[in-house]
């Protein structure tokens, strides 16, 4: 295989690696547990002499279940990939997760989907996971049936961050309270979004700060606040101070992401950016008068500055996807 290869539902059998061994999981942010079940993955397929491979959904299953719940997702599909893609794996398989994936039993899944379609002669799994119809599968049923089906199944322990297991959604949390350090930890670098840079009301060039503009998912629950960000741009990165929330010093309109890049004038318009957060600053505020805002902004670049100077070159390990 050359590169990170992305298989499909619809992928042909022939252009699909067999005798691969897989990770398995949604993978979600692709934190330090994630890693934990690649890694015990790599390992077994370099033994094996073998691809190694991640198997996830999309969407993920919370969303098929609860479409109408809001779900804050850590990475969409794609920087979901782009992460898998860093992580020195051959590629993925990325299974659409619908009413008759939702309806498969875990044994026919095992029996057609990794052992028929793939040929699997391995699989890493962490402790919690569970697939198929009724969440049947677990990985104590791999582990029982793994002789009898002539497989290999490691299965990965949690990971803790103080007194708990590192997960997705205490990683939502942090990012939802702006502790963005623990969150960094858990992920095991910055989390990130990605997006295009839309045109504004260009007041932030009137008050000396003119920002790059993303909206993000609307799901995003990001806490509104400063944030001191590394932007990622072909290839290269610019250090940056960025605004999430709604603005109430002047519409408190909806929620939009404006960055500001330090020492750096060229246009972005257009352009598809990725924003890396390394610090929370301040939490968002509405301000009496133009002045006060414009000396706050003075401080949180100072302020973020700092931050990113203490924590040099750190942003996300993204592989690139074929």
């Amino acid at each position: 295989m050359t590169g990170f290869a992305v298989i499909r539902d619809d992928t042909p059998t022939a252009a699909i690696p067999k005798g691969a061994v897989v990770a398995m999981g949604n993978f979600d942010g692709v934190h330090r547990g994630h890693r934990a079940v690649i890694g015990a993955c790599l390992d077994m397929a370099r033994t094996k002499n073998a691809p190694a491979l991640a198997v996830t959904f999309e969407p993920h299953p919370r969303k098929f279940f609860s479409p109408a719940v809001p779900q804050f997702r850590l990475t969409d599909e794609t920087a979901k990939l782009r992460l898998l893609a860093g992580t020195g794996l051959d590629g993925a398989v990325i299974l659409s997760f619908d009413a008759r994936r939702a309806a498969t039993t875990a044994h026919d899944f095992i029996q057609h989907e990794l052992i028929g379609r793939l040929g699997v002669q391995g699989i890493a799994i962490g402790y919690d996971f569970h697939f198929g119809k009724g969440r049947g599968g677990s990985p104590s049923m791999l582990v029982a049936e793994a002789p009898s089906l002539g497989i290999e199944v490691d299965v990965q322990p949690h990971v803790d961050f103080g007194d708990h297991p590192v997960s997705s959604s205490a990683i939502r949390k942090c990012l939802e309270e702006g502790h963005i350090a623990a969150a960094t930890e858990m992920l095991g670098g910055p989390w990130f979004v990605t997006g295009q840079v839309i045109h504004g009301d260009k007041r932030g060039r009137d008050l000396g700060y003119p920002t790059a503009n993303i909206r993000l998912d609307p799901e995003c629950s990001l806490k509104h606040g400063i944030y001191a960000v590394r932007v990622g741009r072909g290839g290269k990165y610019y250090d940056a101070v960025a605004n999430f929330g709604r603005r109430p010093t002047f519409d408190n309109g909806a929620p939009l992401l404006e960055v500001f890049v330090f020492d750096f004038n060229e246009p972005l318009y257009g352009e598809t950016l990725d924003i890396a957060f390394i610090a929370f600053i301040r939490d968002e505020e509405k301000f009496e008068s133009i002045e006060a805002l414009i000396r706050q902004m003075d401080d949180d670049s100072a302020r973020a500055r700092a931050a990113l100077a203490a924590d040099h070159g750190a942003f996300p390990k993204l592989g690139a996807l074929r």
